[in-house]
């Protein structure tokens, strides 16, 4: 029997907000959930970055209790996602992909009704709504009818009603897709405000720029496996910390430009090439001087050279030996052949 949940009611574990052991999720042939590990500690923000169709929503929809696991566990505070999923609800907030908003009604008709839901008096739904309308910098459009707001609108206000009841855990589901620059970055305001007043926050992005602003930890998730996990400089430190941007001149040469780069920065799986230019992670900036020579003795001349901060698929590239595209076009064809 689930014990009703109480607002006194303290999570059954401090330490941690969610742990996940195992977690399997097939849909037909597609294994899209393939053991999935992860534990996130209360009272930080927790990213997973992978490109789309790599596991991420259906990892965060079987952790809220919107799917059930096949294999694998996992408990949110201690109180396990499938025995006890009604007490789990109520210690979470999500914030899916696509905005979940009533486009016939006006956004404060819809912050409104969701803060009703919670509990809230008639005179605290309006103040809430109020309060969140004017933090999103959606006042003006108040009364407007949903269907007139753009997509970076409706985003926000879909946010917006995620944090009406703040609760001990928050998923965010690719929180910024869709924002303009201004609005993202008032976005991770937000979410750096709700962990400091007392929220755990579990994000799933695209953008290693997104994970590494916020997140004190990253779990790396790529055709349904976590790959890598740690800190924002440990996994950029497992691809060097620069990466090497090279052009040759003449296409012919780029056969032998590789070879000499995997030589001399001691590489060999990572590095990549694309007509003339070539990839390669770089632990020791200093080994710039040593490429230059010997790509000039072999009379190799070049047209750009740039040694550059990693980037998303740069890590991907080294830790799943593929960029992000080609993950994201290979996890397209996997969900393709389900459909079939």
């Amino acid at each position: 029997m689930e014990q009703p949940y109480r607002k006194d009611m303290k999570p059954a574990n401090g330490d941690w907000a969610v742990e996940a052991n195992g977690l399997v999720k097939t849909f037909g042939d597609n294994r899209a959930v393939d053991g999935v590990d992860l534990r996130v500690r209360a009272g930080s923000i927790y990213g997973v970055l992978g490109p789309n169709g790599a596991g991420k929503t259906t990892t965060i929809r079987m952790l809220a209790t919107l799917l059930r696991p096949d294999a694998g566990s996992a408990r949110i505070f201690g109180r396990d996602v499938v025995k006890e999923s009604q007490v789990v609800r109520q210690l979470i907030g999500v914030t899916g992909q696509y905005a979940s908003v009533d486009e016939s009604l006006s956004a404060t008709e819809n912050l409104i009704i969701f803060s009703r839901l919670l509990g809230l008096g008639r005179a605290e739904a309006k103040r809430k709504a109020a309060d969140l309308l004017e933090e999103f910098g959606l006042s003006e459009a108040a009364r407007r009818p949903l269907k007139n707001f753009s997509g970076g609108m409706r985003r926000r206000l879909d946010l917006a009603a995620s944090l009406i009841a703040q609760p001990p855990l928050i998923f965010l589901d690719e929180p910024t897709t869709g924002l303009d620059p201004r609005t993202r970055a008032q976005m991770w305001e937000t979410i750096r405000r709700l962990v400091k007043t007392g929220s755990t926050v579990l994000l799933t992005t695209q953008y290693l720029d997104e994970a590494d602003q916020l997140a004190d930890r990253i779990a790396v998730i790529d055709l349904g496996h976590v790959v890598a996990e740690g800190t924002v400089d440990e996994l950029k430190a497992s691809v060097g910390t620069s990466s090497l941007h090279l052009r040759v001149q003449r296409t012919n040469d780029v056969a032998e430009a590789r070879r000499i780069i995997e030589r001399v920065l001691n590489v060999a799986s990572s590095v990549t090439s694309e007509a003339a230019q070539i990839t390669a992670p770089m632990a020791n900036a200093d080994l710039v001087t040593d490429l230059l020579i010997a790509l000039r003795a072999a009379n190799i001349p070049l047209a750009e050279l740039s040694v550059q901060k990693p980037t998303l698929d740069e890590v991907f590239l080294t830790i799943t030996g593929h960029g992000v595209k080609e993950a994201e076009e290979s996890n397209a064809n996997a969900m393709e052949e389900v459909k079939r």
